[in-house]
């Protein structure tokens, strides 16, 4: 089963606990995050950054930061 953005960002940063203190949030918030594949949009930026662009903004909410057209 592939990872979702959550999972992958958790696993760049060293585990779901060491993001969590980045983010300044529960370890439960990650793993909520985890589990559902949901990211809130107040942490994209932070996870973004936690994880030194390995996860990026259009990979946690696509909603909201949709890929950039090459033109």
């Amino acid at each position: 089963m592939k990872a979702n953005a959550a999972e992958r960002a958790a696993a760049a940063a060293g585990s779901q606990s060491a993001l969590a203190r980045k983010l300044g949030c529960s370890p439960q918030a990650v793993q909520r995050m985890c589990a559902t594949g949901r990211v809130p949009a107040e942490r994209v930026l932070r996870i973004e950054a936690a994880t030194g662009g390995k996860v990026t903004r259009h990979e946690l909410r696509p909603d909201l930061y949709p890929a950039e057209s090459a033109t």
